[in-house]
């Protein structure tokens, strides 16, 4: 029989609930604790999730007896201290992307799981959908060549959250390029093979999110007071070895409509993940391969049972925090170029 695994939540929103909802469909899981600030928030998800214990303190949570596993599922700047005190307490852990504000923070934790008996991964579901699982075969089976280049698209034509901290810097580190563009950056990073970033050079632009809206959009009104994030950020990485990377990011573009999509280039062949199509010579033509199927199955189910697969030895995990910490680098690479208006190297 497996090992039970007891899990607490530290953050009791959206992604948290997610979360919840996936590992109940696992064997030998049991959600025995949720820790939030908001202490209504607390109950009500340890209400519909059957978790016993209600906390709004983690450091409280983290003395529970039994307590084997915790999942971060705050706002960003809150992902450090939890992190690094469950791991303190010999806890597994995982946090939600971004790893940190910054990539200081996130080298914190990295640290810290190195001490540690616990565990630290990423939730990094992206990486582990149907789609991408898919690119990464044909990637690792060489039809690609050598990776030269790779485009990711996360634009939204009036996507600006209406809940949460989205538009508070101070809270989230920036707008759509940490929310959303991360997501992307994350999983065409892993199809290139997780190269070392060398330098960022970017531009952002605050045009819409910090005004009353001028149009109808699918969303309700955003919080244009407080909004102090980027509309849109444009951008460009260059990696040891010679591949780049452009980035695309918005929460509220004047485009035909959202976009979400990775492209990759090799001196072989290329290929788009969303969806799966490569392309390459082959017998003297130009071809395009659709695969006939990929699979199908919910990214975060797939991250949250890879993750207790992980905690009890079972296999490995595609979403360390070494690649958390890369990622963080990107992204803070991107903001500073944006912030001193010039290309900046990437430690």
């Amino acid at each position: 029989m497996a090992e039970r695994i007891r899990v607490g939540f530290v953050g009791a929103g959206g992604i948290a609930a997610a979360q919840a909802r996936a590992l109940l469909k696992l064997d030998d899981v049991e959600l025995v604790a949720a820790c939030d600030i908001k202490e209504d928030a607390a109950r009500a998800f340890a209400d519909k999730f059957e978790a016993p214990h209600t906390f709004t303190d983690y450091h409280e949570m983290l003395a529970l007896d039994g307590l084997d596993a915790v999942t971060v599922c705050t706002p960003n700047s809150a992902h450090k201290g939890p992190t690094i005190a469950a791991l303190q307490a010999g806890k597994h852990v995982m946090v939600e992307k971004p790893m940190a504000m910054n990539a200081e923070e996130a080298q914190a934790m990295v640290d810290a799981a190195e001490a540690s008996d616990g565990d630290l991964v990423m939730g990094f579901q992206w990486r582990l959908g149907p789609q991408v699982q898919t690119v990464k075969r044909f990637v690792d089976a060489g039809e690609l060549g050598n990776v030269l280049y790779a485009r990711v698209q996360a634009l939204r034509r009036r996507g600006i959250p209406h809940w949460g901290v989205f538009g508070r810097k101070e809270l989230q580190g920036g707008g759509p390029l940490i929310d959303i563009g991360v997501h992307l950056i994350e999983a065409a990073h892993f199809l290139m093979g997780e190269p070392k970033p060398t330098s960022a050079s970017a531009q952002t632009f605050t045009y819409m999110g910090n005004k009353p809206p001028t149009a109808v959009g699918p969303w309700e009104a955003w919080d244009w007071e407080t909004y102090n994030v980027e509309d849109l950020a444009v951008g460009f990485v260059r990696f040891d070895g010679g591949a780049v990377m452009v980035v695309e990011s918005s929460f509220a573009a004047h485009i035909e409509g959202d976009k979400f999509g990775i492209q990759i280039m090799g001196d072989k062949g290329g290929i788009t993940a969303l969806p799966p199509m490569l392309f390459k010579d082959e017998a003297g033509t130009q071809v395009n391969v659709q695969p006939g199927y990929v699979g199908k199955w919910d990214s975060i189910s797939r991250k949250m049972a890879e993750w207790i697969g992980y905690i009890r030895g079972e296999n490995e995990t595609q979403c360390p925090a070494e690649s958390g910490l890369v990622v963080q680098k990107i992204l803070d690479g991107l903001y500073r170029s944006a912030d001193e208006g010039r290309e900046v190297q990437i430690a």
